[in-house]
């Protein structure tokens, strides 16, 4: 009774949140197969990661010769940021018997967001609209990935050039949306040193000479 009231809360939050992801998982799929990639790994990838930036960045590892250092350390710049909201969380996320593991495993970005900003009404489990949560978005993302797969396998002879602009577009509107909502000019002020922090690396690492040329 307490997980079906749970979730009969927890499923309205969640349909934005899934229609969100839908696009995003599409756009990986179709990124994916447009690479080369058959139709089964963006849905593969979207099951063993469950990491949506790190499976856009795993395309471009795969492409690429083996190397687990590099996969390991950017995987750690693109996702560490879990490692601190993960900590915030654990106060939460006791006592919650068998749902404890699926709960951590499947936590993300809006799980976080959702379960953390989220106030229940006190006739609402929490533990079991935690666990609601982090599976619903779970399935949204895997089942998104696996049509979008499925689409750009479908789509494979038109011209999907362009379609990897996807993540950046989506940390860019995030970004500007987490940036014009900001509470105070301290946080604004963060954002553009970020930005213009990000303008100089790209200029240094695109005009500085490559160790061949400065072999030649």
């Amino acid at each position: 009774h307490k997980g079906r009231h749970a979730f009969s809360y927890a499923l309205p939050i969640m349909i934005p949140m899934g229609i969100s992801f839908f696009f995003i998982g599409l756009g990986f799929g179709l990124y994916a197969t447009s690479q080369g990639f058959p139709w089964w790994v963006p849905p593969v990838l979207g099951i063993v990661i469950f990491a949506g930036s790190m499976e856009f960045v795993t395309i471009g590892l795969l492409m690429g010769g083996f190397d687990p250092l590099t996969a390991l350390m950017l995987t750690l710049f693109v996702n560490g940021r879990h490692i601190f909201y993960g900590l915030s969380m654990l106060t939460k996320y006791v006592n919650m018997g068998w749902k404890w593991f699926p709960t951590v495993f499947w936590m993300c970005d809006e799980s976080f967001a959702i379960n953390m900003g989220t106030k229940l009404p006190d006739d609402v489990d929490e533990k079991w609209f935690y666990f609601h949560v982090s599976w619903l978005n779970y399935v949204f993302w895997v089942f998104s990935t696996f049509v979008g797969g499925l689409f750009g396998d479908l789509l494979a002879d038109v011209d999907l050039r362009g379609i990897d602009f996807v993540l950046p577009g989506l940390f860019i509107a995030v970004f500007l949306e987490m940036l014009l909502n900001a509470k105070n000019n301290k946080i604004r002020a963060f954002g553009v040193a970020g930005v213009l922090m990000a303008l100089i690396m790209l200029c240094l690492l695109y005009t500085s000479p490559s160790p061949r040329d400065m072999r030649r």
